[in-house]
């Protein structure tokens, strides 16, 4: 299985998707190809970002895998500390929750300064 990613997004503020396919591709292969996609569908695609989009594309017609957040069977935090590493959710737990085509992409984090002090104090 080789793995590929396409990210999208300025300095600050950017996305990535994962796909995978069982061949594999030389890169300048898949840079062509996506670029070829990226300019079939852009301006008229229906998901939410243009790297989803193209994803979505590359699955269809290309034999690769978009590994999307409805393909996520488990959800764990892992840390250092023992007691900051539990279950998010399961695949069953979305289902009950209503979440399981949810989309869960996001990051939240507190900065704490050598001080102990945190950047949202």
């Amino acid at each position: 299985m080789y793995f590929y990613e396409l990210h999208e997004g300025d300095d600050e503020l950017f996305s990535d998707v994962l796909l995978a396919r069982e061949e594999e591709m030389p890169a300048d292969d898949f840079f062509e190809l996506v670029q070829g996609v990226r300019r079939q569908i852009q301006g008229h695609h229906e998901e939410d970002t243009l790297i989803e989009a193209i994803a979505v594309e590359l699955e269809r017609n290309y034999a690769f895998l978009f590994v999307s957040d409805e393909r996520i069977t488990a959800a764990v935090n892992v840390s250092p500390d023992e007691d900051d590493n539990f279950l998010i959710a399961s695949e069953d737990e979305f289902s009950v929750l209503g979440l399981a085509n949810a989309d869960y992409r996001g990051a939240f984090a507190d900065y704490v300064d050598e001080d102990g002090g945190s950047a949202n104090d």
